[in-house]
């Protein structure tokens, strides 16, 4: 049974669910919101889809990883390292990151005028899966 396509598959499904999970999260508060309020309906909508962004990172590493091992540079077992650690990291940011977008839009809500500062908040947690996402690409 072959096993070199395991990492990869790993660090794909991981930001996948992550960011199906967030983005479900903060979905369903941008539609409790927008069933309250008149305006800003697009700013929530955005801010629910922010923790998509580690599904992409994990497409591109798996692209990547899948090259590597392919070339003969990553071998399958230290594949499977990077994909579950990364994975973790991805899943694990972009979940945080729907919950914290949940409570931006609730913010955001009372206080349209804080939105923004609530991206700022966003884009931190969203550092973490970047850094994962960079080390990882150091690695492979």
């Amino acid at each position: 049974m072959d096993y070199s396509m395991v990492g990869p598959a790993i660090v794909l499904g991981f930001g996948c669910v992550g960011s199906s999970i967030g983005c479900g999260i903060s979905g369903m508060a941008s539609h409790a919101v927008m069933s309250r309020v008149e305006e800003n309906h697009g700013k929530f909508i955005g801010m629910s889809a922010v923790s998509s962004s580690q599904a992409i990172f994990g497409f591109v590493l798996m692209l990547l990883m899948k090259n590597s091992i392919q070339a003969g540079t990553l071998s399958p077992l230290s594949a499977i390292g990077i994909g579950f650690s990364v994975g973790l990291a991805l899943l694990f940011s972009s979940v945080y990151q729907g919950m914290c977008a949940a409570t931006g839009i609730q913010a955001a809500a009372k206080q349209p005028a804080i939105i923004g500062k609530c991206f700022a908040a966003l884009g931190i947690v969203e550092s973490f899966s970047l850094f994962a996402f960079v080390f990882a690409l150091l690695l492979i």
